[in-house]
């Protein structure tokens, strides 16, 4: 039973029983028609609990004379086998579930996974542009041949969403005009986007100067398309643009332009993010400029941020390498 295949079990066959443990036929027996676990879960739970048979008898235990010790063990041997953070804790949660079960049937005097958890997952770094391929986006004019309205709103998408770090729901958000009813609007003579961010919280963002070309040739076009909608983005029909439209079209306007990653939205706040922290040092004025409720969220950024001084480092500085030796790669931003 231990040599079945998954793929097995996914054409439905019966889930694998860990040497006909009787406790775990009791126990996956439980899940099944007690909590009415969904076939899938409970073959998922076998699967567990076939590793768990394994380990004990390697380590020559009874599974119900398991300890934390044995379990730290275990977890220690998956993590330096290359298992990653989030597939040992699914383990964990199947093993614990079973430790319960057992000591509400009086089997066990404690549950040997409690408070035991598995290694954190380092954060991937969120991806961002370089400063010369978002400034490529960004100046990029559109296709030959592309109706000036669609090139002029395309390039004001951009423009705001680097110049000004918006999340896509600001974006979508705007009004082309201010009003009581408006979730944002961009103030021209103020040079300032005013949004509605996550939480319902309000914040001003300034508008730079290429933004607000970019938002007066749009507003010029805009009324061909225009309607009864007081959304400042809008498609053909007049409706407000959705946060996957403008996805899709940010996506094609970043081939267009010649970049060798497709584009979504938040990958420009995160390059606007970086590149100011890069420039400015400030990690609280970024901090605002994004609407971040906490300063953790926006650390993320010093870590880029190093990033880029350590390429600049290993490219510049004479004792940076070694002759013949090519400097230590560091992750892609």
């Amino acid at each position: 039973m231990a040599g079945q295949d998954v793929s097995d079990l996914a054409a439905g066959a019966a889930p694998p029983v860990p040497d006909n443990d009787p406790l775990v036929e009791r126990y996956l027996e439980h899940v099944r028609v007690e909590k009415r676990l969904a076939q899938r879960t409970v073959e998922l739970y076998a699967l567990d609990l076939l590793k768990l048979q394994a380990n004990c008898r390697q380590a020559g235990v009874a599974l119900t004379a398991v300890q934390n010790l044995h379990m730290r063990r275990w977890v220690a041997q998956m993590h330096s086998g290359g298992r990653s953070g989030r597939g040992i804790a699914l383990i964990l949660s199947g093993w614990r579930g079973f430790y319960t079960w057992l000591g509400r049937e009086g089997l066990v005097a404690s549950n040997p996974v409690q408070d035991l958890r598995a290694p954190k997952a380092a954060k991937p770094l969120p991806k961002a542009l370089s400063v010369d391929e978002a400034v490529q986006l960004a100046a990029f004019q559109g296709a030959d041949g592309q109706d000036p309205a669609l090139q002029a709103r395309d390039h004001c998408i951009t423009e705001l969403l680097y110049g000004c770090g918006l999340r896509i729901g600001e974006l979508t958000g705007l009004d082309a005009a201010a009003s009581s009813q408006a979730r944002g609007w961009i103030d021209l003579q103020a040079a300032e986007a005013h949004v509605l961010g996550k939480g319902s919280k309000r914040r001003s963002v300034p508008v730079g100067s290429k933004a607000l070309e970019a938002v007066r040739a749009w507003l010029a076009l805009r009324q061909a398309w225009a309607r009864d909608d007081a959304a400042l983005f809008i498609n053909q029909r007049g409706g407000r643009l959705t946060p996957q439209h403008i996805r899709v079209r940010l996506k094609q306007r970043s081939l267009q332009a010649g970049l060798a990653t497709p584009v979504h939205p938040h990958m420009l706040r995160h390059s606007f993010a970086s590149h100011v922290l890069q420039s400015s040092g400030d990690l609280r004025a970024v901090q605002e400029l994004l609407g971040h409720a906490n300063i953790t969220t926006t650390q993320v950024y010093t870590r880029l941020d190093f990033q880029h001084l350590a390429k600049v480092y290993d490219a510049a500085h004479p004792r940076a390498t070694v002759v013949g030796v090519k400097p230590a790669t560091k992750n892609k931003v």
